[in-house]
């Protein structure tokens, strides 16, 4: 499973993941940073497809803002839960915040106790990193599935040396399947590079749209074409900015 080719810039709307796909994954989430190259490759896809790029991300929309600056796109935050659309509204469904706070209570707690373990507080979802202490991975995903069953509306998601407390209703594939009935990304083919277990539900919605799904890194997968590393994803994204600019479409 190669890279795709170049996709049509008029008829294509391009939905990318953050952490993994455009930036490489690091031990403290706050210490990413996205390159120059890529910004401006972002910059140019985003205006050859009218606009039709959003981020679709674990992240809080606020967080992605800060780490684009000064572009702007549309994005669908803590994995689909929250989504701001191409005019700027925002899009939040209610959620218990009393629950939410036992989650990040019992959560706190575990980190006290145990250095270099991360808490990552999101409006909506709370994250757990042990990328610095990966022998503590299975009483990470025990306390965290412990004291989701005892909250309801959440389930418990796993990614690359994380597990995370997010809402049952946030979906990758939904957030992307509603932007596709949006300006300016209605009647366009969607494609959507991810790079982990999350984003399967957006590979699997992209699929069924009969667009282009790109899985960056190994593991099975839904996807149908396949990126070996973060790097090599966006090689293929700057080459195809400069492909546009230089067929002008």
């Amino acid at each position: 499973m190669a890279l795709p080719p170049y996709p049509h810039a008029r008829r294509t709307a391009l939905f990318l993941d953050f952490d993994g796909t455009l930036v490489d994954i690091v031990a403290r989430p706050d210490a990413v940073a996205l390159t120059e190259a890529t910004r401006d490759a972002l910059a140019t896809v985003a205006r050859h497809v009218d606009g039709a790029l959003a981020i679709v991300t674990g992240r809080d929309i606020a967080t992605i803002d800060a780490f684009v600056a000064p572009l702007r796109f549309p994005i669908a935050g803590v994995h689909g839960f929250t989504r701001r659309d191409a005019v700027g509204r925002v899009q939040m469904p209610q959620l218990d915040g009393d629950l939410l706070d036992k989650l990040k209570d019992g959560l706190r707690l575990l980190c006290s106790e145990n250095e270099g373990l991360l808490l990552e507080e999101k409006a909506g979802s709370v994250a757990l990193h042990f990328r610095a202490r990966p022998e503590l991975e299975d009483v990470c995903i025990a306390t965290m599935e412990r004291i989701v069953d005892g909250a309801g509306g959440f389930r418990v998601s796993r990614g690359k040396m994380v597990v995370e407390a997010r809402p049952k209703d946030a979906n990758k594939g939904a957030a992307v399947t509603a932007f596709m009935r949006e300006t300016p990304f209605l009647g366009r083919v969607p494609l959507f590079a991810g790079d982990d277990v999350t984003d399967e539900d957006a590979f699997d919605a992209v699929n069924a749209a009969g667009g282009i799904s790109i899985k960056v890194g190994d593991g099975l997968t839904a996807a149908s074409y396949r990126a070996p590393t973060t790097a090599a994803f966006v090689a293929w994204l700057v080459d195809y900015a400069q492909h546009l600019e230089g067929e002008g479409s």
